[in-house]
């Protein structure tokens, strides 16, 4: 009687309140629910089905669902079944049991890939957690309206059966989805010391659909953000990439730093964003790379990166020939501090790491415009993205313009115009006046009556 009087003054919902009595989720029809069954992925559909004929529940989960019931086709397909990892692999020819945390398995059919993860029970106390309460492994299974407690939000913890097309709400996620509110299941202070990276999501997920963030789910985070700095960092790093190329890069960042995440993450952003070049060139990055996300293009990952600590590159590489280094040689210096930094702070894999190195080393050879050096640089691997991160700095108002102008002319034109940019001399040369030489100055002819100079004396 207490704890309901405490839960009730703190507006916070018990498991009943959340599950509903007797566990029973509400069954929406097709009518109902309005999804559109063209906007399923036919090997979803195959997974399902195979799983069902050989005698176990299976259904479309997570944010598959969520965004089929707001009308988006989903780039990723979830699956959730009551069969364990074992007996899923053998129903499937190409299925990975994959996950030290908690089992998955993979099923490939060409090049798209399928998870399908089975029910998961309640987090049992004798899981293993860390000193701060967060859970390192929990391999426990259990039934479907346990499986719906555990998932974050209510939004992500609907089922849909593509064979009856109907869709099982545990939580009201269908009222939040209408609503557009984002509520995490259950006690939110819990919630996070499991997973710190459901704070991320929370910042994610508003950003990305455009959702309010509930009150109850918001209040902890700022109070709890440190313990995102347990977490390890690959795992850190890589919610943190969902997030930049989500996108709605800009509108992540913001909201982290709206809610108190942005420090342990990125605090290089705080800096970059107070200074108005910087804060210039980072929107223009992170708008180029929503755009191309909206186009459904690729995305560099090492691009991404080399954009939002370029200024840190810079500030180095100017504190570097300051102190006497030659230009060349302090980038790379520059390029190795910043590189050695971050790789500890955000796991940087080598690959994003070799490509950023690439991006950068490349920019100061775009000033040479003379003789085979542009010829040269046309055939470098990275030459696409180091010509785009020039573009950048161009509109960011960091370098001028008309080096951008002469290096689109030159990858766009053919060997007649390319010939003629070659005899182009840039604009600051052609508007610098010509240094003079001084005249040397001759001894006067005494016989003249003139004087000796100075230094004939």
């Amino acid at each position: 009687m207490i704890k309901k009087f405490i839960r009730k003054m703190l507006g916070v919902k018990s498991k009943a309140d959340t599950a509903g009595a007797n566990n029973e989720p509400t069954v929406l029809s097709a009518k109902e629910h309005g999804i559109n069954p063209n906007l399923l992925s036919s090997n979803a559909i195959r997974v399902t089905q195979t799983l069902q004929e050989a005698g176990f529940k299976a259904f479309v989960v997570g944010g598959a669902v969520r965004d089929l019931l707001l009308g988006v086709k989903p780039k990723d397909f979830d699956i959730a079944t009551n069969a364990t990892p074992e007996q899923v692999k053998r129903l499937f020819r190409r299925a990975f049991i994959i996950g030290k945390r908690f089992q998955i398995v993979h099923v490939m059919f060409g090049q798209d890939l399928l998870e399908v993860t089975t029910f998961r029970g309640t987090v049992t106390d004798g899981a293993p957690k860390d000193e701060h309460g967060r859970v390192l492994r929990d391999n426990t299974f259990g039934e479907q309206h346990e499986d719906a407690v555990r998932r974050d939000f209510t939004i992500n913890a609907m089922y849909y059966d593509p064979a009856t097309q109907t869709v099982l709400d545990y939580h009201d996620g269908i009222a939040d989805i209408r609503k557009k509110t984002l509520r995490i299941i259950g006690v939110p202070e819990a919630r996070y010391r499991e997973d710190p990276v459901r704070m991320l999501r929370v910042v994610r997920f508003a950003a990305k659909l455009q959702f309010t963030i509930d009150p109850a789910t918001s209040a902890p985070i700022a109070v709890m953000a440190p313990l995102i700095n347990n977490v390890p960092t690959a795992r850190v790093f890589d919610e943190m990439l969902k997030l930049l190329m989500s996108g709605h890069a800009m509108a992540c960042l913001q909201q982290l730093r709206k809610e108190g995440l942005h420090h342990g993450l990125m605090p290089l952003l705080d800096v970059v964003l107070e200074q108005p070049l910087g804060e210039k060139f980072v929107t223009l990055a992170l708008a180029n790379t929503d755009e191309r996300v909206r186009q459904g293009k690729p995305v560099s990952p090492g691009f991404l990166f080399a954009s939002l600590l370029w200024h840190q590159v810079l500030e180095k590489w100017d504190a570097y020939k300051a102190s006497g280094e030659f230009p060349i040689p302090a980038l790379h210096l520059a390029a190795d501090d910043v590189l050695n930094r971050q790789t500890d702070a955000l796991a940087l894999q080598r690959k994003i790491g070799s490509d950023m190195r690439d991006i950068w080393a490349m920019q100061p050879r775009f000033e040479k415009r003379a003789g085979k050096t542009p010829y040269k640089l046309l055939e470098h691997p990275r030459m696409r993205a180091g010509y785009d991160f020039l573009l950048l700095r161009c509109a960011s108002g960091e370098i001028d313009a008309e080096l951008g102008e002469w290096w689109t002319g030159f990858i766009n034109g053919d060997g007649e115009e390319r010939e003629h940019l070659l005899t182009v001399k840039p604009k600051q040369e052609a508007a610098a006046p010509k240094k003079r030489r001084p005249r040397r100055r001759g001894p006067r002819n005494p016989a003249a009556g003139g004087k000796p100079d100075s230094a004939s004396e």
